[in-house]
């Protein structure tokens, strides 16, 4: 891969893609006066325009949905591209030549090549999609018949033929200028006894784009009897194709999945264009390769973690297509999105579907999709004979894990009761405990790299009893007054909120003046804070937590017993005060020093200013010590 692009480069292209000419091509911009444009928002619905461009300064703002940045921005936002990405397209535009610092790729030449390759691959594709319609590529057309494509589904996808000669296309590249280096570096040729010879030859051709929608390789598939080569053969790994980075169709399908917080993931191009044509189309497929964690990125980019998004897994309903299922998302759920499984009839494929069914059955199998987890677990207790106890005890040891794998704690326990009542197991807390227990394992492994089953410290050690766990997290100074007070006040905001709301929604991070306290604070924060407390409010805050050891410390504060006889508002205004006096002793110490640094030599403006904050910040201190809570 290319390294890191030149910083003077990135601030050139910057500069020379007006802002206005790159909006114009996805809205129609008027005058808005003052020298800016307005249109309506591409990233949010509205009637009446209130997205705004500034062409002096290279910016662009909405005031409905306060979406805003430069060039670069938009056009990461809209298109749904990395940054860097985002940089070599722009560049490209622009026509300028960038330079990557720390990779593999000899400085200045990088783009070049990569422009170059691009456009081979651009002329190729037009090339096979020409010879689609000659005699030669007549079996190619009945096979896209015999799957229902006409000539126009072919067209849309820019399915093409290659020729069954030795070097049909590798002549016509040389002919529009491509040297015999860049067609072998590009892929679409290779080495043969005389000379570069076409890679692919008689085939059915699919075009790979990646999200830009640049052809970058090829997928061709085997068409007759005397073709010795595998069914399905795939452009090699080049230096603008990585088939664990693209996706097929998913130039096509970009904006929708965005727009509609969905994505099907299918097995083949054809199944594809079959849920494409059926309407469906958000689907995608992977190119050769098992769904892995950079597809997962390309993903989220267009969910953009949003939990109400949903991923769609059209695997075979049969052992293997169950196994691939759960292999995405065995090591982590690397989604926020919901991800289920759609298992056709028959185990037939999409394309096989609507062959089968018409469009309309291609749109049910979405629509009747199973969650992933449920599907898998349903799967292996369909798999034992759960009406005796020998086979209750087996379909618990293989399904537990899978449920102690989800990360969702709230969704880990709905699905371990699921599991006791497909079991038949009337004690479900038997089963949700079995699960809890080996959850906890995975993560006391993960947390010491270890692969082994169960941790150390569970197992009793040959020469004696099982040594209690280290303890994890920064230590903490409960001799500090500080550190006991904000202690106190953590654990009311858990355990009361009601008592200590709505001031104390309004306190910073900063107030807390040890760090764990502080990433509490922020979780409490992020899971709504103590005035928006209800039922879920513990589970929010822990799935909030930004690591185990923090969950572990929002938990260990939950159920620490407050230190007061009596716990009422009186209390806990005590503790609200004692933090915030103790932050604004904290302040006005840094403002008294700041006043000893600025001297005789400062301007009268500055000095009166922290002065002047220094007097309210005194004035709020001795308010807080004479009013109490009532001050703050």
């Amino acid at each position: 891969m290319a390294g890191r692009i030149n910083d003077d480069d990135v601030k050139a292209v910057r500069d020379a893609v007006p802002i206005d000419a790159v909006v114009s091509e996805y809205l129609q911009l008027r005058n808005a006066g003052g020298g800016n444009l307005k249109g309506l928002c591409p990233f949010h619905d509205e009637k009446s325009p209130s997205f705004h461009v500034s062409p002096a300064k290279g910016l662009y703002h909405c005031f409905g949905c306060q979406e805003g940045g430069d060039t670069v921005d938009f056009v990461m936002k809209i298109d749904h591209l990395s940054f860097a990405e985002t940089i070599e397209r722009l560049a490209a535009q622009a026509g300028i030549t960038l330079r990557y610092e720390e990779g593999g790729y000899t400085p200045g030449r990088q783009q070049g090549e990569r422009t170059r390759l691009v456009e081979a691959h651009k002329v190729a594709a037009q090339f096979y999609a020409e010879q689609l319609g000659g005699a030669e590529a007549e079996i190619a057309r009945k096979f896209l018949a015999g799957r229902g494509f006409d000539q126009s589904a072919a067209a849309h996808f820019g399915v093409g033929y290659s020729p069954a000669g030795w070097d049909h296309l590798t002549r016509f590249l040389r002919g529009r200028g491509f040297s015999d280096k860049e067609l072998i570096l590009s892929g679409l040729s290779q080495d043969g006894r005389r000379g570069p010879i076409d890679r692919f030859r008689g085939r059915l051709m699919w075009p790979i784009r990646d999200i830009t929608g640049d052809v970058v390789g090829f997928g061709a598939r085997k068409l007759r009897d005397d073709d010795n080569g595998p069914k399905y053969l795939n452009t090699p790994e080049t230096p603008i194709y990585r088939k664990s980075h693209v996706l097929y169709g998913i130039d096509l399908a970009k904006k929708d999945i965005a727009k509609g917080n969905r994505a099907v993931v299918v097995e083949g191009y054809t199944d594809v264009m079959a849920c494409h044509l059926a309407g469906v189309t958000t689907a995608i497929a992977t190119c050769g390769t098992a769904f892995a964690g950079e597809h997962v990125k390309i993903l989220r980019r267009l969910l953009m973690d949003n939990s109400r998004a949903k991923v769609i897994f059209t695997f075979d309903g049969d052992a293997a297509g169950q196994r691939a299922a759960l292999r995405a998302f065995e090591d982590d759920q690397k989604f926020a999105a919901h991800t289920n499984i759609a298992v056709s009839p028959g185990g037939m494929d999409p394309c096989e579907l609507r062959l089968d069914r018409g469009d309309e059955g291609v749109r049910a199998l979405i629509e009747e999709s199973t969650p992933l987890f449920e599907f898998a677990i349903r799967s292996v207790v369909a798999r034992h004979e759960v009406d005796t106890p020998e086979g209750q005890a087996a379909a618990l040891e293989e399904a537990a894990p899978i449920v102690a794998g989800i990360k969702d704690s709230s969704i880990r326990h709905q699905y371990a009761v699921r599991l006791a009542g497909l079991l038949g197991i009337l004690d479900t807390q038997f089963v949700v405990m079995r699960v809890g227990q080996l959850a906890r394992w995975a993560r006391e492994r993960a947390e010491r790299g270890d692969s082994r089953q169960r941790p150390a410290a569970a197992r009793p050690a040959a020469d004696g009893p099982a040594r209690p766990p280290a303890p994890r997290g920064p230590a903490l100074n409960l001799r500090s007054p500080a550190h006991r007070t904000e202690r106190e006040l953590l654990k009311l905001a858990l355990q009361h909120p009601e008592l200590v709301a709505p001031a104390f929604d309004a306190y910073g991070e900063d107030e807390f003046t040890a760090a764990p306290y502080a990433v509490v604070r922020r979780a409490i924060e992020q899971a709504g804070g103590v005035a928006a407390a209800d039922g879920e409010y513990l589970t929010r805050v822990r799935d909030a937590a930004p690591d185990d050891t923090v969950r572990s410390m929002v938990t260990e504060l939950a159920v620490e017993p407050v230190h007061a006889r009596t716990v009422d508002e009186v209390y806990a205004g005590t503790q609200l005060v004692q933090v915030r006096l103790r932050a604004v002793e904290r302040r006005v110490k840094e403002v008294q020093g700041s006043l000893v640094r600025l001297g005789a030599t400062s301007s009268p403006d500055h000095l009166a200013a922290v002065q002047n904050e220094l007097w309210v910040l005194q004035q709020y201190g001795k308010s807080l010590q004479d009013r109490g809570a009532a001050a703050l």
